[in-house]
């Protein structure tokens, strides 16, 4: 008899093939035996790292080719750990000062990180665990001459059953062989869910420990489109199954078709939907799929994965990449976003116990002026090759603005006086996502080109609830009337000041949200490459002018379940 098993839907898509277990090596507790001779047990743990190193290495040349650096970027974090005083240090310590082999030492300094690690209030923190765990163990199996358990020697289809899927379990997979995978624990941000999304490969994600009956050999359907794994499904099961890959198969075939077709409404209203990019190598999927422009280019990963600031000739020449391979649609590049999660030890950034809300984003930039002038050297080098628009994240105030553009004007004056040209229609911009600049939007929009609303961080601060917080996540309501009003209330700023309006927040591409803020006049929707075209689709079906009635009828409602409710009656009206 079929089991069903469900869980959270991290990749989408449909498969059916046998499952096959995957369980990673699992090390006992060494024993706590004295080393007879600390310094030659310190020396063994250092080649088991330096080993450990080199497989890394290997890792992440092949992620880097498979899908690009950002994705590659994870293993360069693996390596920083290598080296990191808190485990590598503590280890050598542990030997020196207990006597303790190298084995045991290594067993307890990873405990201890994994277990402070996993009681972050951060969902992003806690899964730094995970990443712990996995160099760890691999330093371990040197140690103790094991072979690293890993997922390159299948031999045919199978479905991937497992507690967790490591970083670099994920990288390894062999496409000629895995159709997707499932796992008890993790969550839609996991490197492993993330790596699944790039690969296009379906994956289910937190579908709990009775997985762990599910046993390799037995076939299984893995409905990744609704978060379901069903074990050893009736012959009528596989038969509808079979039906729904094939139609899923179809109607991605059929979305493509569109990738070519202007982005227009049942009534003839043009609109712009945009992707959000985070590298280079996102661009192939925003070219595949007839996004309209680039709404959000983040250009943090020139700055991570490595150990000096990016030069201004190597920023020059990705901005100009861009902006080429756009043919001249608009490309909005965000300014450095550095700090709250994302941290780089070569800055030597204070410490602070609320990094979310402190030194981050613009308000790093205007106090590190040096990397920040230096971007947008490159910036304005680059503007001559495309359509160029700057935006500043995290504006609050209008004097960080005013700053942000004197700085800017200084640096255009400065190429100009070189003989370097510069773009004369750049549009300067800035993103919404704090309250109090969306509250006072009006006001900006005095001195902003555009205003770019990004949900994501507008709707954890207005409802002061951590989104990556599993206990308060049921606050991360988009279709909040809060936020509709908020959201409302931008768009109106912008357009009685004459500007445009765009969103490069989850909400941009959410299929619920979408008929709302085209009604509340949205001119532009920037979302992942991969839901331009289920976007586009949705849009073509829509009435502007009859979305502008129902989006005043949502505003007056109380609650998120209300404007679902209207939001699904509506459209299925349609």
């Amino acid at each position: 008899m079929a089991t069903l098993h469900s869980g959270i839907a991290a990749s989408p898509g449909i498969a059916i093939a046998k499952a096959f277990r995957f369980a990673a090596a699992e090390h006992d507790t060494p024993a706590n035996t004295k080393a007879a001779d600390a310094e030659a047990e310190a020396s063994r743990f250092r080649e088991a790292v330096r080993a450990a190193q080199g497989e890394i290495e290997q890792i992440r040349q092949l992620t880097e080719k498979r899908l690009g650096p950002q994705k590659a970027e994870i293993f360069e974090s693996h390596l920083m750990l290598l080296e990191d005083p808190d485990l590598v240090d503590a280890v050598l310590d542990k030997i020196a000062g207990e006597q303790a082999n190298a084995e045991y030492a290594l067993y307890e300094v990873t405990a201890e990180v994994v277990e402070m690690l996993r009681e972050m209030d951060s969902e992003m923190l806690r899964e730094r665990a995970a990443d712990v765990k996995d160099v760890s163990g691999r330093v371990m199996s040197h140690l103790r001459g094991k072979p690293y358990a890993g997922l390159s020697g299948l031999t045919e289809e199978a479905i991937v059953i497992a507690e967790d899927l490591t970083p670099s379990d994920t990288a390894q997979l062999d496409l000629g062989y895995v159709r997707g995978f499932v796992t008890e624990i993790g969550s839609r941000t996991s490197h492993s869910a993330i790596m699944a999304r790039s690969l296009e490969l379906p994956a289910v994600v937190g579908a709990g420990s009775g997985l762990a009956d599910v046993e390799t050999g037995t076939v299984v359907i893995l409905d990744a489109t609704e978060g379901k794994l069903i074990v050893d499904p009736s012959e009528r099961e596989l038969e509808t199954y079979r039906e729904k890959k094939a139609a899923y198969e179809e109607r991605k075939a059929k979305l493509k078709l569109l990738a070519s077709l202007p982005s227009v409404t049942a009534d003839g209203e043009r609109l712009e939907l945009a992707a959000n990019i985070g590298s280079v190598e996102d661009l192939a999927k925003v070219l595949e799929n007839g996004a309209d422009g680039i709404g959000l280019f983040r250009t943090e990963f020139l700055y991570m994965g490595r150990s000096s600031i990016p030069t201004e000739e190597e920023q020059y020449q990705i901005y100009k990449h861009v902006l080429e391979k756009l043919g001249g649609k608009r490309v909005v590049i965000r300014t450095m976003d550095i700090g709250g999660d994302k941290e780089l030890p070569y800055l030597e950034l204070p410490k602070e116990s609320n990094p979310f809300l402190g030194l981050r984003a613009l308000r790093l930039s205007l106090k590190r002026e040096d990397l920040f002038r230096t971007q947008l050297r490159a910036l304005l080098r680059a503007s001559t090759a495309g359509k160029l628009n700057i935006m500043f994240p995290m504006i609050a105030v209008m004097s960080e603005l005013l700053e942000a553009k004197r700085i800017l004007a200084e640096e255009r004056a400065k190429l100009e006086a070189e003989g370097i040209p510069v773009s004369d229609s750049i549009e300067v911009g800035i993103m919404i996502e704090i309250p109090a600049a969306a509250l006072n939007a009006d006001y900006l929009a005095r001195e902003a080109d555009f205003f770019s609303i990004g949900t994501n961080d507008l709707i954890q601060y207005t409802m002061a609830a951590d989104r990556m917080n599993e206990s308060v996540s049921y606050l991360y309501q988009p279709y909040h009337p809060s936020i509709l009003r908020l959201v409302r209330m931008v768009i109106q700023a912008a357009h009685k000041a004459g500007k445009w309006a765009g969103m490069c927040g989850e909400m941009a591409g959410d299929l619920t949200a979408i008929p709302l803020l085209l009604g509340m006049g949205l001119d532009e929707f920037s979302m992942s490459a991969g839901s331009v075209l289920q976007a586009r689709e949705l849009v073509g079906e829509l009435s502007k002018q009859q979305w502008a009635g129902l989006a005043e009828e949502a505003l007056a409602l109380g609650t998120q379940e209300e404007v679902k409710k209207l939001v699904h009656a509506a459209l299925n009206k349609d």
